[in-house]
This record gives structure tokens, C-alpha cells and sequence, in this order.
């Protein structure tokens, strides 16, 4: 029973931060600047997450996907924040940017609170939601509403990586019920 509390405390959390994050969509379209900002605020908030689990988690399988999040992400930023600089373009926060930061810290408080198997599901279990969460930001705002070619090309490229990151969070989800 202590382990579905904290799968629906998780899950109730991750619906707000869609939600949170939704409404901050309806209220206005990011410009290139905000874009940037949440591009780098969505990954950095992976890779504290990763982090986390990589220091927390004592399952092997969970050790290596929060490498994996933490190294691919972490290129992304790196990716994303030399072409900002190059298009001198300083990234700005935005509502959903917010939104992201504080939903990533929650998600930390949760984790920190938890050990064992019950921390190992509630990470691995939000990287399946976040990562959907993040494509569905692309597929209908990020990409969308990019003006820069050059930028909009780049997170049309980056997609495919969070793609596989959500098929591998659901496969070790699943590994882990």
C-alpha cells in the first residue's frame, strides 16, 4: 500500500505539472529566447534528476539509465547553448520554463524522501511521464512556434533521443513492477 501512495502522489504531480505546464502554454506562445530557456530548463531538470538517482538507486538497471540521462541531457544543454550563443541569443524564462524548474524540484523533494525499490519506481516512473511530456511540448509548442530555422532544426533533431528515452523508462518501468 506505502508503495501505491507514492505512485499516486507521484502521478498527482505529474498531472499538475502537465496541467501547470498546459496552462502556461494557453497564455501565450514562447518566443526563440523562451524557447531556448525551456529547452535548457527541461534538461536540466532531468539531470538533477539523473544525479539523484545515480547517487540514491542501488538497482544497477536504474544506475546506468540515470547515466544515460545525465550525459545525454547534459549534451543537449551543451548542444542547445552553443547555438544560442552563436544566433546571440540569451535564452529567458517563461511561464512553462517555471513551470518545469518548480516541477523538478518537487519531483526532487519527493525523491529524496524515498529509498529502495519504493525510489526506484517513483524515479523510473516519472522519466516515463516527463519524457512524454517533453515530446508532446515539441511536437505542439517548442517546434511549432521556433522562428529560427536553425534552432527549430535542432530540436527536430533532439527528438528522437527523448523518443528513445521514453521507450527505455518504460521498459525498465515495467521491468521494476
Amino acid at each position: 500500500m506505502h508503495t501505491l501512495q507514492h505512485k499516486l502522489i507521484a502521478g498527482a504531480a505529474a498531472a499538475a505539472l502537465a496541467l501547470a505546464a498546459a496552462a502556461a502554454l494557453a497564455q501565450s506562445v514562447p518566443d526563440d529566447a523562451q524557447i531556448a530557456g525551456i529547452v535548457v530548463a527541461a534538461n536540466q531538470v532531468d539531470i538533477d534528476a539523473g544525479n539523484l538517482a545515480g547517487k540514491t538507486s542501488s538497482n544497477a538497471e536504474v544506475k546506468a539509465f540515470a547515466r544515460q540521462m545525465v550525459t545525454d541531457h547534459s549534451g543537449v544543454n551543451k548542444q542547445a547553448l552553443a547555438l544560442v550563443k552563436k544566433l546571440k541569443l540569451t535564452p529567458r524564462d517563461s511561464e512553462l520554463g517555471k513551470s518545469l524548474k518548480q516541477g523538478g524540484s518537487d519531483n526532487l523533494a519527493r525523491l529524496k524522501a524515498l529509498e529502495g525499490k519504493a525510489f526506484d519506481q517513483a524515479y523510473v516512473a516519472h522519466e516515463v511521464r516527463y519524457h512524454q511530456a517533453v515530446i508532446d511540448a515539441l511536437d505542439k509548442t517548442l517546434i511549432p512556434n521556433t522562428r529560427n530555422a536553425e534552432l527549430k532544426d535542432t530540436l527536430v533533431k533532439v527528438r528522437p533521443a527523448f523518443v528513445a528515452h521514453l521507450e527505455h523508462a518504460k521498459q525498465l518501468d515495467a521491468s521494476l513492477k
